[in-house]
């Protein structure tokens, strides 16, 4: 399972990689396998307001549907609209290509109930 340690983790599987007050978002390697092949992404609208672990969006795989929360508070500044085109890059690249959404963080938000890398694979049960 791929656990990039320059990102943040949340205990509902969204990581986040802050960059100059802004945080982009998606959802773990470990997510994307749970889910299986990912078909659909709703995501949030930019400029909408979100609270940490407000839902915001929706992926549906073959599998199942499952919300997608904030990690963080903020407003949405971009969304990855290549996603309605191509869902498949959340299952090939979930760190990168296949993010969803880029907050401008509230400068309150907290970042101290995210996961570093190491915590967030004991919370998955794999090995460091």
């Amino acid at each position: 399972m791929n656990v990039p340690k320059d990102l943040k983790y949340s205990k509902t599987h969204e990581w986040v990689r802050s960059e100059k007050g802004e945080g982009v978002v998606g959802i773990t390697d470990f997510a994307q396998h749970e889910l299986g092949d990912v078909v659909f992404v709703e995501l949030p609208k930019v400029g909408q307001k979100l609270k940490a672990e407000d839902s915001c969006a929706v992926v549906e795989s073959v599998k199942a549907a499952s919300d997608i929360y904030a990690p963080l508070s903020g407003t949405v500044l971009r969304v990855n609209e290549s996603l309605a085109k191509d869902t498949s890059v959340v299952n090939k690249d979930p760190y990168d290509s296949g993010w969803f959404f880029v907050l401008q963080l509230d400068p309150h938000s907290l970042a101290t109930e995210l996961l570093s890398a190491q915590d967030y694979q004991r919370l998955i049960g794999v090995e460091a």
